[in-house]
């Protein structure tokens, strides 16, 4: 009888393994997954103006719903020209940044042609340094030719997980326009920008939720005044300038939406790129 029990006992026991391992090996994927989202698979660095710059939203609220890391060096006041200074001066990012970061974001919006080619030169070590604000055209070339020719540039450097790769590492640049349609210049050119490099564009003005086209019909004027903290006048009409700025203000709620939407297609046709996959 004892014989028996410790039989069945021993059973139990082996049973009770058994389903445990089972367990186990059908948490660990899930966990994984867990761990990977903790570590927040992707990393974006953003440079703009105060469009962009932290004290707006719209960047952070994204990077919260994405999981993803931010950088946001956007500051007021500032435009391409300082941002191409800074990339001659290798202030940007970090060698260790531009390793992980797996886009440069763009939000460097003014009502100037970005796109005239007239002046621009073939390589970024032709320009002259330091820009100043007469050809943002110009800023933006360099800029662009510069952080490529920096991506490139590690598949010689035997520190880099990109080392010996045909490419270097994949230099993704995503391009935005304003935050609405009143900047024709700007939004035009940006667009022929994004065309000709193959950028990925994130079309702010074109899913905003209004239009130039349509002035409010309450108040009469333009609807992008209702979302601004002060006015600005394009040819002889007056729009919304700086939208008005914390996480709890929809216009930066709705650019998010937008952001994200744009950053979820964007971010998956990447990863095979630059997670070795």
């Amino acid at each position: 009888m004892l014989i028996i029990k410790n039989v069945i006992k021993n059973k139990i026991i082996s049973n009770v393994i058994s389903f445990l391992l089972f367990l186990v090996s059908f948490l660990i994927p899930y966990l994984s997954y867990g761990q990977e989202l903790t570590e927040k698979p992707y990393t974006l660095l953003l440079s703009g103006a105060s469009f962009a710059a932290n004290v707006n939203g719209w960047f952070e609220l994204s990077c919260e719903e994405l999981n993803i890391e931010g950088i946001n060096r956007a500051k007021g006041g500032t435009a391409i020209a300082d941002l191409a200074n800074q990339m001659a001066h290798d202030s940007l990012y970090s060698a260790k940044e531009l390793e992980e970061i797996d886009a440069l974001v763009l939000m460097h919006a003014v009502d100037r042609d970005v796109f005239d080619e007239t002046e621009l030169r073939e390589k970024y070590t032709h320009y002259e340094i330091p820009f100043d604000r007469s050809n943002y055209a110009m800023a933006f070339d360099y800029v662009i030719k510069r952080h490529q020719t920096a991506c490139y540039n590690l598949k010689f450097n035997k520190e880099s997980k990109y080392y010996g790769k045909k490419h270097g590492k994949p230099a993704l640049i995503i391009l935005c326009t304003d935050w609405h349609d009143g900047r024709t210049k700007y939004n035009s050119s940006i667009r022929k920008l994004a065309e000709k490099w193959g950028f990925p564009l994130v079309e702010f003005d074109k899913h905003i939720g209004f239009s130039k086209n349509a002035p409010h019909p309450v108040t009469g004027r333009q609807t992008s005044l209702l979302y601004a903290k002060d006015t600005q006048t394009i040819n002889g009409e007056t729009f919304g300038w700086h939208p008005l700025r914390g996480h709890d203000e929809y216009i930066q709620q709705r650019m998010s939406v937008i952001f994200v939407d744009a950053m979820r297609s964007i971010l998956s046709l990447n990863r095979c790129m630059n997670k070795g996959y």
